[in-house]
């Protein structure tokens, strides 16, 4: 499994996210792993009119109908197609109260939810609140192109995964994963997926870089 975040990279936005989108969906048909895009709110319904693949959408906030002026509702995104959510990123930290809030409103849709963790105390914290994944994804290897976390900390990525194994949540690898390699040892370690973002958005071939991912699935 692999959660592409296209964040508001030029690749990830507008007519270009399309182009992406439909990268990330023949890689996934001809390799069979499960690839989902993350994507900005505004571009959610045409990308899930576009391809077969499953939705998420990068952010919503813990807010119902009314006057919330800027904020994501949930349902909004829902009926727009997106069938997940991440929350708590590094790039969008929030309070635990707020992230309960957000957390809860999400299930209230039946939003699949990935919740990040930039430490173990952290990922502890965050997995009380049962999503469907954890993401440990220390903040300063974010967008890294040459030092992984399962390079940088793999003793850290083994004890992430035992806690998510014990709390019985799937645990995602992130922050500066960008070869096969790492993905194989996200694995090894106790992973079942890598988010990934900087890697493919800023690729001058993303294909190329995502053909090289799923290698790390075999």
């Amino acid at each position: 499994m692999i959660f592409v975040n296209f964040k508001t990279y030029e690749k990830g936005t507008g007519a270009a996210a399309l182009e992406t989108v439909k990268i990330l969906e023949e890689v996934s048909k001809s390799s069979g792993v499960k690839i989902i895009p993350v994507v900005q709110p505004s571009d959610v319904a045409e990308i899930t009119q576009a391809v077969s693949l499953e939705v998420w959408v990068q952010k919503i906030d813990p807010v119902e109908y009314g006057a919330h002026t800027g904020s994501i509702i949930p349902e909004a995104v829902v009926e727009d197609g997106a069938m997940g959510t991440f929350l708590n990123h590094s790039e969008g930290k929030i309070d635990f109260e707020t992230l309960a809030k957000a957390h809860d409103r999400a299930k209230e849709v039946d939003l699949k939810t990935l919740i990040f963790a930039s430490d173990i105390v952290e990922l502890e914290n965050i997995s009380s609140l049962t999503p469907n994944f954890v993401s440990y994804e220390p903040a300063e290897l974010i967008g890294s192109s040459t030092t992984s976390v399962t390079q940088a900390k793999p003793e850290i990525v083994k004890k992430a995964a035992e806690i998510s194994r014990n709390a019985g949540i799937p645990l995602i690898v992130g922050a500066g994963v960008h070869s096969r390699e790492d993905v194989k040892k996200s694995l090894e370690l106790g992973a079942v997926g890598v988010a990934v973002a900087s890697d493919i958005m800023n690729a001058t071939d993303p294909k190329k870089e995502l053909l090289d991912l799923v290698e790390g699935f075999k």
